[in-house]
């Protein structure tokens, strides 16, 4: 009896995230804004927080691109280490390496822990967010915008995605930070 109510209550202790997803995601490997592969695999063992975005958007991505390189200070100056962030493009026969990396070059990223990834099909993307993220990427034929969701996706060490927030408005920049250092803590 003790143990089970041991048990009981280290599950609902102060090191779980409340509310976890914990919704796994698939291996992948594509390319970074340096022309490299970058895979699910160079994550391991580190919280990483992911995102998706087009370089041409004209509407929510400078915004969320902003916001994410706020949080990637954020967790600089909390003196976090091991947290890396991940931008998938939505639109990969735009958003060459090159240009991915142009782009970021305007938030003052840090890339040493910022990939932007692109090198695949757009078919794959959207199959790939809605699968993996639960969340819609939808390029409209003969249209340069793309349709795709606005989270921030928090994952843990293994890969599984826990929570996902604004990365729009009022981001809650403390609450993320919070999550990210109990995930550290286990």
């Amino acid at each position: 009896m003790i143990v089970s109510v041991s048990l009981l209550l280290a599950a609902c202790g102060p090191n779980k995230v409340p509310d976890a997803k914990n919704w796994d995601i698939e291996s992948f490997t594509f390319t970074d804004q340096e022309g490299e592969p970058f895979s699910k695999s160079d994550l391991k063992g580190k919280v990483w927080v992911a995102d998706f975005i087009f370089t041409n958007c004209e509407t929510v991505c400078l915004p969320m691109t902003s916001n994410m390189a706020k949080l990637q200070k954020r967790v600089h100056d909390e003196g976090l280490k091991g947290v890396e962030f991940v931008s998938f493009s939505v639109d990969p026969e735009e958003d060459k390496p090159g240009v991915m990396k142009e782009y970021a070059s305007k938030f003052n990223v840090d890339f040493s822990n910022w990939h932007f990834l692109t090198g695949y099909g757009q078919k794959e993307i959207e199959q790939f967010a809605m699968e993996n993220f639960k969340t819609i990427v939808k390029k409209p034929e003969d249209e340069d915008q793309v349709i795709h969701g606005t989270d921030f996706y928090l994952l843990d060490q293994e890969g599984k995605i826990i929570r996902y927030y604004t990365g729009l408005n009022k981001i809650p920049m403390d609450e993320i930070i919070k999550h990210i250092k109990i995930l550290q803590s286990n």
